[in-house]
């Protein structure tokens, strides 16, 4: 009977326990088209911007999100005539991907005085009033020109190389990912006396710049004279190699290549030797996006003010034939 009494006791106990259990909270149903969100693309200068577009677009109508977008064609005051747009259009949120860090105040300083939140993507502005975003959604590109870095250290100490002269295609000028991925790369090599960054050339990012910059960068030093290359971006990276190629240089064994972001013809370039080295940049941000809007403007919530999606490196030193080894 003892036992009996005591199992009755701890279904009982269990019972109680079960109905004071809070229930988890639903989230609140959104009608489709209910939340506008203003969203500046800075262009379609590369595939990474045309699939972080469309990762955009994706999200935000899985989402339930309506949708209003404006490609700023690489021009920073096209970008700030569609903050405007958006702000007079009374949208809920504003997204964009700034093409420079400064010059954003006073346009933020409207969207704030109109109660918008603003969210940057991809990239971050310099700014004395932190006030004026929300939050910041992408890749830590410090991190990424530092892998860079380290990658460079690993191949040099592989090769017993003795001293390596480096050239560095940069992206935009002035740009979030130019300045840190510059400086990542540079904090981690510049106490290795092997290494010497003989010149640096901005190709903003474009694939046309990056057979620009090569040609010039092999007239003024000859392939002799170029032991490494660290391009900020797969499109620059490839014209890069185009220009290479037709010049009589084997890129990926007469230099070394070191490129960024994951591009499929990029990665397909590693899998043929002609890249030694790709740094991870997903341009996957909608969903963590479309998230954060939901959780700040449906659910009324806090959310993070930093974003960071984990990114991996591929180089020459991986087994690629592993099927994560791919592009976007």
């Amino acid at each position: 009977m003892k036992k009996v009494f005591c199992l009755i006791l701890a279904l009982m106990i269990m019972a109680i326990m079960t109905g004071c259990a809070k229930e988890p909270e639903e989230e609140p149903a959104v009608s489709p088209g209910s939340v506008v969100v203003g969203f500046s693309q800075l262009g379609a200068e590369s595939s990474w911007r045309i699939a972080n577009t469309a990762s955009m677009v994706s999200a935000a109508e899985s989402y339930g999100f309506a949708l209003m977008m404006e490609n700023a064609n690489q021009k920073q005051e096209l970008q700030i005539k569609s903050i405007r747009s958006f702000i007079a259009s009374r949208v809920d949120v504003i997204v964009f991907s700034p093409i420079v860090e400064t010059g954003w105040d006073n346009v933020l300083r409207e969207a704030k005085q109109a109660g918008i939140p603003v969210i940057l993507m991809d990239r971050m502005i310099e700014t004395t009033d932190d006030s004026l975003y929300t939050a910041y959604v992408g890749a830590d590109f410090y991190a990424e020109g530092r892998k860079a870095g380290e990658y460079l250290i690993k191949k040099a100490n592989a090769l017993g190389a003795d001293h390596l002269n480096i050239v560095e295609i940069s992206g935009t000028i002035d740009s979030t990912p130019m300045r840190d991925r510059q400086r990542g790369f540079m904090d981690v090599i510049s106490g290795d006396t092997r290494f010497t960054v003989i010149d640096s050339i901005s190709g903003d990012f474009l694939r046309s710049k990056g057979e620009e910059c090569m040609t010039d960068l092999l007239a003024r030093y000859g392939a002799d004279g170029i032991d490494v290359i660290y391009s900020h971006n797969d499109s620059m990276t490839l014209g890069a190699l185009d220009v290479m190629e037709q010049a009589g240089v084997k890129p990926g064994q007469d230099i070394i290549v070191i490129s960024v972001d994951g591009e499929k013809e990029a990665v397909q370039a590693l899998k043929d030797g002609r890249v030694n080295c790709i740094v991870q940049c997903t341009p996957a941000l909608g969903g963590s996006v479309m998230s954060l809007i939901r959780g700040l403007v449906v659910n009324q919530r806090t959310i993070p003010r930093v974003t960071h999606p984990v990114e991996a490196v591929f180089s020459d030193f991986d087994d690629l034939t592993d099927p994560s080894v791919e592009g976007f």
